[in-house]
């Protein structure tokens, strides 16, 4: 998450109401805005054949997921690599289903993850360093400029890395050889009848981008084999 503050950088406790007055009376102002303005998808290496990180443009400082209200004007970049290498678990914690399950995302276990980050975090900073910017740039917020050599880099990272509501394959699909595909390719759980998993769980890898189109699309498919005689 890399974070500039603006230029005008006051909190207007006026402005705010003044917002939500607009978006309630009539569906216009900075209430209307779907926070992720903008994005792309940008390669950290040349020779890659696709794009392996993903940017989301926030006209907002964000942290904690929104949480935290900050008390300043800024714009922020999510930085998400799209293909991550490393592999977490998900465990039962106990014989109740009403406890939580044991979850380690185990981010960054490898290091092409980590150098992915990087790289987008570097690339991030030069397209905020951009001319267009500069009537409403003032300092940087996050990582800070006092963050600069490979090494605070990567400790910064370290520090902040987190999912972004795209989890997948803790129920992977996978054929009748793959001790952990826990659906076949109709979504049916093995071992059991009558039963499927239908949802961003069964991919086996994630897709390159956002998560809901393609489970839309798994759901309509399981729908259509549910129908077949």
């Amino acid at each position: 998450l890399l974070q500039f503050c603006k230029t005008r950088d006051t909190y207007d406790r006026a402005n705010k109401l003044w917002s939500l007055y607009q978006y309630v009376a009539n569906k216009k102002g900075p209430g209307t805005s779907p926070i992720a303005e903008s994005g792309g998808f940008i390669r950290s290496r040349p020779e890659l054949a696709a794009p392996d990180i993903q940017l989301h443009f926030l006209p907002v400082l964000v942290v904690d997921h929104g949480r935290t209200q900050m008390k300043r004007n800024g714009y922020s970049l999510h930085i998400c690599t799209l293909r991550p290498e490393s592999r977490g678990t998900i465990r039962l914690k106990s014989k109740n289903p009403a406890d939580h399950p044991l979850i380690d995302a185990n981010y960054l276990a490898e290091r092409r993850d980590l150098d992915t980050l990087m790289e987008g975090l570097k690339i991030g900073r030069e397209i905020f360093a951009g001319a267009g910017l500069d009537p409403y740039r003032a300092a940087e917020f996050q990582p800070g400029p006092s963050v600069k050599t490979d090494a605070e880099i990567e400790q910064w990272i370290r520090g902040h890395c987190e999912t972004i509501y795209h989890p997948v394959g803790t129920c992977k699909m996978g054929p009748d050889n793959d001790p952990m595909a826990v659906v076949d390719h109709r979504c049916r759980v093995r071992g059991l009848v009558g039963l499927r998993v239908v949802d961003a769980s069964v991919m086996p890898t994630q897709v390159g981008g956002n998560t809901n189109a393609p489970t839309i699309m798994i759901a309509e498919r399981v729908a259509g084999f549910m129908q077949e005689p």
